[in-house]
């Protein structure tokens, strides 16, 4: 049950929806799934957040970072993704402006307090524009006179991804099952921000969000293996109205390429293009 009034036409919360939601679309990422469900939930049932809630999801291409941002919009307000009180901010577009981001984060909130900011590829931003809006992530933050506590933020990454993947083949390598990778497995979500703060230029390596301790979550994303693209495809094959066929979902899957070379263990793309691939077939 949510705690926090909200205008009941725009946000609907209901926290086993959103479990059920991630266990049902989200293929090969047991941990990703974990977090957000609980972070998610935490943050919309506390009646009094002392903070924004500021996700990190990292991972390598096609691995779910995009769709589980999906996933907890339509979970969250009525209109799901289509919802005016989401933002996308995309690097070609928006990120060489920052006073036009600080004045549309500044507004929406101010207009609704639980609006929704997605910043895509965030390993592209400029260390400044990424401190320009720490101001709206901090701890008990009143900016110009609007709170910022019931607002979440969401930044996607490819960074770290390197080190998500030789966690997860090192796994394979001594023979156990992806799904005993956890958070503190060799020390992932340390060595996820540590990398990133070694990161020469761009996203957060330059900027003060990390060492000021405003993410609440850094989120890794594994790596997807053959039978999660197969899933992929039969899902795709709902969408298009197909015929569910594990023979063609298996071959469709198997055409992708895998990583590394030797074991070819990972897809390269994930899930990433599998709905075009598919399209040939029909």
């Amino acid at each position: 049950m949510i705690k926090r009034f909200f205008d009941p036409d725009d946000l609907s919360f209901d926290s086993g929806r959103l479990k059920a939601d991630l266990e049902k679309s989200l293929f090969g990422q047991h941990i990703a799934s974990d977090v957000v469900f609980k972070a998610v939930s935490s943050f919309m049932t506390d009646s009094n957040p002392n903070k924004p809630l500021v996700l990190s999801f990292h991972g390598t291409t096609g691995t779910g970072k995009n769709y589980v941002t999906k996933i907890i919009a339509r979970n969250l307000y009525k209109k799901g993704e289509h919802s005016k009180h989401i933002h996308l901010f995309l690097p070609d577009l928006h990120f060489s402006d920052p006073a036009q981001i600080k004045q549309l984060i500044h507004k929406s909130v101010s207009n609704f307090p639980c609006s929704m900011f997605i910043f895509d590829e965030v390993d592209m931003m400029q260390p400044q524009m990424i401190d320009g809006i720490k101001h709206f992530l901090d701890y008990n933050s009143y900016v110009d006179g609007v709170s910022f506590r019931n607002a979440i933020f969401v930044f996607l990454s490819n960074a770290g991804g390197n080190v998500i993947s030789e966690v997860a083949l090192g796994f394979w390598r001594e023979g156990r099952r992806r799904e005993e990778i956890m958070m503190n497995s060799m020390e992932l979500e340390a060595k996820i921000s540590q990398h990133i703060m070694n990161e020469e230029t761009g996203g957060f390596s330059q900027s003060s969000l990390i060492n000021k301790h405003l993410i609440d979550h850094y989120v890794p994303f594994l790596p997807l293996e053959l039978e999660h693209v197969r899933q992929c495809v039969m899902a795709e094959m709902v969408h298009m109205k197909m015929t569910q066929d594990y023979d063609l979902a298996d071959e469709v899957a198997r055409d992708r390429p895998f990583f590394p070379e030797k074991e070819k263990i990972f897809a390269v793309k994930g899930c990433k293009t599998v709905r075009q691939k598919l399209a040939l077939y029909q």
